[in-house]
């Protein structure tokens, strides 16, 4: 064989290689890694499998937060939430969203550890919800499958606020909410959304007005 014959047949050899290992099957998980929803990421699990009760127990103990709602007791509830069914980010319990929420008008905020104005605006709603002392309910919704940096984003910012955690965007999906962060949803007492509100909070008086002005609730 000559030395262009055998320098043609190492270039076919190695072509040959290469087709075989592109088409070989992997074994690795083929999902993408990102942790967002709608940029390329899962959304068919509500948080990382990562994330077990275990590691999130010394998160949720910093952060500190406030109990999800169950009132006593319960109303039926009929709105678009009944019937849905997460996770309490404080406690790992799971929650029925609209069963938790009958009775009681709401403020529902959508957000994301990742979300830049989610963290200007989530202090606000903290400082609302104090002042109106139970009068409106605010449920925070962590819209990301990464449950333990939402965790340490709510220890940072201080916000205490009652969550659940719905990385599979499960209330946004219900309620027809943009495909945007943040997002307010304003819950009535029959379960009803009242109105869905895409956009963020810069102070309490403006999350006083949209409230007042839409479920006739002022501080």
């Amino acid at each position: 064989m000559t030395g262009s014959a055998a320098r043609w047949s190492l270039a076919a050899l190695l072509v040959v290689v290469a087709l075989v290992f592109a088409i070989w099957p992997r074994g690795e998980d083929p999902s993408p890694s990102a942790d967002r929803p709608g940029q390329g990421a899962p959304i068919a699990e509500e948080r990382r499998s990562a994330d077990t009760d275990e590691a999130l127990a010394p998160l949720r103990a910093r952060a500190g937060l406030d109990g999800c709602p169950t009132p006593e007791p319960a109303p039926e509830s009929s709105g678009p939430l009944s019937g849905l069914v997460l996770e309490c980010i404080g406690d790992g319990s799971r929650v029925d969203v609209g069963q938790a929420l009958a009775g009681t008008p709401t403020l529902i905020n959508l957000w994301a550890y990742w979300c830049g104005p989610c963290a200007q605006e989530l202090p606000h709603l903290q400082d609302y919800a104090t002042a109106m002392e139970g009068r409106i309910g605010v449920l925070t919704v962590h819209q990301d499958r990464n449950e333990a940096n939402g965790l340490t984003k709510l220890a940072d910012y201080g916000v205490t606020l009652p969550g659940v955690q719905d990385g599979a965007g499960r209330i946004a999906a219900a309620v027809g909410a943009p495909s945007v962060l943040p997002v307010s949803i304003l819950i009535d007492a029959d379960g009803n959304v009242a109105r869905v509100l895409p956009q963020p909070f810069s102070s309490v008086d403006e999350i006083d007005d949209a409230v007042r002005s839409t479920l006739g609730i002022a501080r």
